[in-house]
């Protein structure tokens, strides 16, 4: 990790760990275009990346592109701006109108890379498309890069790895679990060596064995345990800044908020709601405009028009998907307050009219994801207008006439001035069933607010719990409250306000600037105490999962999650905005509202509506995983159980970072092995006795590759490679200072031999002499070869044409090529004018590195070597 220095600017900023992690990361993405980083929430993935950029900017004259959430882009200006950054910084909302006409960057930047788990997506395409196209290097940031599974990982490595590339391992776990390659290659038609292959598995070790050339990943624990010191006065850990300063490691406290719950009083308002009644109906539902395809008329004589028909596909493919968001949405929202619920309940009937006011006047119906948005709007308390607060958005409507007027009101307003948010599709197409599911699912949910009929914050049980938490047991304390929902937010925005509390705020998706009430909430951390003024500082700041990502809250220590997130995990990321390196509390306290006596009602009622799912073969989304599997327990929640939102453990790191901590912790404990082992000569050898079974005695072979790789290799003494696996071979090498050496096996230097021609084997059909496939060096040749192919002995072929390719297949280009080449490529150029571009660079000296020939079957180096024996 010499061959990269920490930038003059950040020496003074970065620990000791983020350091190595830059290291590390740079590493990586030099000699493999790409890398994740992975450290678990609150570990400075922000400071690490900008160092990392800061490092190509400097040694390889990179500019970077930063493409995050929108509610992060202010956040990475500044850092921009303060580490002098020339990077462009762009919302990942955007990339599909911005990317396609975008210049080069050759460096890429993509925050909360998670957000990229469905490679079928548009915005996925877009990012990858421009990627390859430009040859970027690509750092990926994600303290939770895998969610469900693995191909969450592979999805994210295919924006910067092509399906063909030869990785140089292969999924062993799973060939051996078929019965070998040769079955892998009968079921299976992707080279073993390729991302693909790795796609066919669930094995935990092949996936630690590819994320090995990718990630870098840390715990919160690995650094307690590797890089922290012990304060001997009070027994904490801690970590020391530049200027002598400490920040000691806070304890996660997880404490329950109980508010009353009576199932057996008839005036209870959540009583009312969490009946069996309510969660029958809502599992009842049909759903209809969730699957439309299934109501098109195939009798009918209108037929789908082309755009029609793009439509209908589309409705097919996703109504099941749709369906399930939609249930499980309604659920959660009864879960977050039962204004919210209602709320939701009331707009859902009001678009169902719009459809039943477009199929009994003949009208086309009104399809697109702004529909939401639209009724949200319409039925928040800001006015469409922007004028006034409506009092509609005050009112659940009881009446079905009520919602059929709004409804003609609000179709008038959508095929008129905002016609263009739409799509389109006849009402004539569809059969008369959909008309039908249509009424009979609102009637059903207004019997639900018929039953509730109004909603009265002053009776909110939770609402009055929380205010009491605020002004009463923590009247002085910076408080942060999370919410799934932005009606929630509101909702508890307007009684706050109701109710006289000072120096609270409010923040959603729809905040202009999340960021800017990041900075008043947490001026210190965020270094902003000198622009923020007390009179303008939040103490109480209420806030959906916008806030939950990138953003640094440590100024405060106490967290309240209002409702509880499905995705429980959820409850780890957010204790991680205040649980992070600079926290001055000792303590920082989680708390979850629970009903009480109600914890029941909650577990039963989701495992309702997962068997529901279940039973119809609806998805749910992939960022949802029910409490069954996830880390927190909702059990242990309720008891506060103790490290439940604590995060992993120290086998979630990354094999760079655990092969580095293996040598630190070595010369830390004897400082003259820093000395002593570089001075060592290569090809030395040592043995040791070995606990493993007989026939996995033999010899750890320890190469360094023509390309600065390092690669071990494990033969068992009949010559056979035991394993691939990096971490395997690294723990099955492990010694203590006073392991005994043991005499050398008969065979040592044939299977150091054998282990040699192994990799040798391996790094000869990695990459090519061209480099990826993806890459201006790769696709320049291939179109000049087939040109002198098609034009051979004709004037077009000359000399010098034939001289820039022998060249191009020699040597590396130029980055002044680089550049021309991809932008000409992009743009499309003809092999005439590519001839021509090439020829005149190569006459100006601007076509290639000449001197730095490759030589890709150039020997691997042995560094050393180690033989197991099992007996003494």
């Amino acid at each position: 990790m010499t061959e990269f220095k920490i930038p003059e600017v950040f020496k003074k900023q970065l620990l000791d760990f983020q350091e190595k992690a830059v290291l590390v990361a740079a590493r990586h993405l030099n000699k493999r275009d790409g890398v994740i980083i992975g450290d678990v929430v609150g570990l400075g993935k922000t400071y690490v990346a900008t160092a990392l950029a800061k490092i190509f900017e400097d040694d390889f004259f990179l500019e970077t592109l930063i493409i995050c959430p929108k509610n992060l882009t202010d956040m990475w200006e500044d850092y921009a701006y303060r580490y002098q950054l020339r990077a462009k910084i762009i919302s990942i909302s955007m990339v599909q109108k911005i990317l396609p006409i975008l210049r080069r960057y050759r460096l890429v930047i993509i925050d909360e890379s998670h957000n990229l788990r469905n490679r079928k997506g548009k915005r996925y395409n877009a990012i990858r498309e421009y990627l390859f196209e430009n040859d970027s290097k690509v750092v990926l940031l994600s303290a939770t890069p895998y969610n469900k599974t693995y191909l969450d990982l592979s999805n994210q490595l295919r924006l910067f790895i092509p399906e063909d590339k030869d990785l140089g391992i292969s999924p062993e776990n799973y060939i051996e679990s078929i019965g070998g390659k040769i079955e892998f290659m009968a079921r299976h038609q992707t080279p073993l060596r390729s991302l693909p292959a790795f796609e066919h598995s669930e094995f935990t070790d092949d996936w630690r064995e590819l994320m090995r050339l990718y990630l870098v990943r840390r715990t919160r624990s690995f650094i307690k345990k590797h890089y922290a010191k012990e304060d001997p006065d009070n027994k904490r850990k801690y970590l020391t800044f530049s200027d002598g300063s400490k920040s000691y490691f806070p304890d996660r406290v997880p404490k329950k908020v109980e508010y009353p719950f009576d199932p057996n009083d008839p005036n209870d308002q959540y009583a009312k709601l969490y009946d069996n009644y309510v969660v029958d109906i809502i599992n009842g539902l049909n759903l209809p405009r969730y699957g439309l395809g299934n109501f098109i008329d195939k009798e009918s004589k209108v037929k789908l028009t082309s755009q029609e028909q793009v439509i209908y596909d589309n409705l097919s493919r996703a109504g099941k998907r749709l369906m399930g968001f939609c249930r499980t949405n309604l659920f959660k929202r009864l879960e977050s307050s039962g204004y919210a619920f209602l709320l939701s309940l009331s707009r859902h009937i009001l678009r169902n009219f719009i459809y039943i006011y477009a199929i009994e006047n003949k009208l086309p119906c009104p399809i697109g994801s702004q529909e939401s948005g639209i009724l949200s709007e319409f039925m928040s308390d800001i006015d469409l207008d922007g004028t006034e607060e409506k009092s509609l958005s005050k009112k659940l409507f009881l009446n079905e006439n009520i919602y059929y007027e709004e409804a003609e009101k609000l179709y008038d307003l959508f095929s008129g001035l905002w016609s263009k948010r739409f799509q389109w599709i006849r009402s004539e197409l569809f059969d008369n069933d959909l008309k039908k599911q249509l009424i009979n699912d609102s009637r059903d949910l207004l019997q639900i607010l018929k039953r509730t009929k109004s909603w009265h914050p002053e009776q909110d049980r939770q609402l009055n719990v929380l205010y009491n938490l605020c002004t009463k047991i923590y009247a002085r304390e910076k408080i942060l409250i999370f919410t799934q929902f932005a009606d929630t937010a509101y909702y508890l925005r307007n009684e706050f306000k109701k109710r006289g509390l000072k120096k609270f705020a409010c923040v959603t998706g729809d905040s202009d600037n999340p960021t800017f009430f990041a900075h008043r909430f947490s001026p210190v951390s965020n270094d902003k105490r000198d622009f923020v003024q007390k009179d303008d500082e939040i103490r109480v700041l209420i806030s959906t999962d916008v806030l939950s990502e990138g953003q640094n809250l440590q100024d405060a220590h106490i967290i309240v999650n209002y409702d509880l997130p499905w995705a429980l995990i959820r409850l780890v990321q957010r204790a991680g905005r205040v649980d992070r390196i600079g926290q001055k509390a000792e303590k920082i306290f989680c708390y979850s509202f629970l009903p009480e006596d109600g914890i029941e009602q909650i577990i039963n009622l989701r495992g309702r509506l997962r068997s529901r799912i279940g039973e119809n073969a609806e998805v749910v989304g992939s960022d949802e995983t029910f409490f069954d599997g996830d880390p927190v327990n909702i059990r242990d929640l309720y008891n506060e159980k103790a490290g439940i939102l604590d995060d992993e453990d120290d086998d979630e790191v990354d094999l760079a970072s655990y092969a580095f901590q293996i040598w630190k912790n070595a010369i830390d404990n004897n400082p003259s092995l820093k000395k002593i082992i570089p001075e060592l000569p290569n090809v030395v050898y040592a043995t040791k006795k070995s606990t493993d079974a007989e026939d996995r005695e033999g010899v750890i072979v320890y190469t360094r590759t023509s390309d600065n790789n390092d690669i071990l290799a494990w033969m068992n003494k009949k010559g056979e490679i035991i394993t691939q696996s990096q971490y395997e071979i690294l723990r099955t090498a492990q010694c203590s200072p006073d392991t005994t050496a043991l005499p050398k096996l008969e065979n040592h230097h044939i299977l150091v031999e054998k282990g040699l021609e192994h990799i040798k084997d391996i790094e000869s059909t990695i990459g090519g002499q061209l480099g990826k496939k993806s890459g201006a060096r790769y696709r320049v040749y291939m179109r000049l070869d087939r040109y002198v192919k098609e034009f051979e002995d004709t004037l077009f072929v000359s000399e010098a044409l034939k001289r820039a390719i022998e060249d191009i297949y020699k040597y590396p280009l130029k980055e002044y090529a680089k550049d021309a080449l991809n932008r000409q490529l992009k743009s499309g150029i003809s092999d005439f004018d590519l001839v021509g571009l090439v020829t005149s660079l190569r006459e100006e000296d601007k076509l290639c590195i000449i001197g730095e020939e490759e030589d890709v079957y150039k020997d691997p180096q042995i560094i050393c070597s180690l033989g197991l024996i099992n007996k003494d």
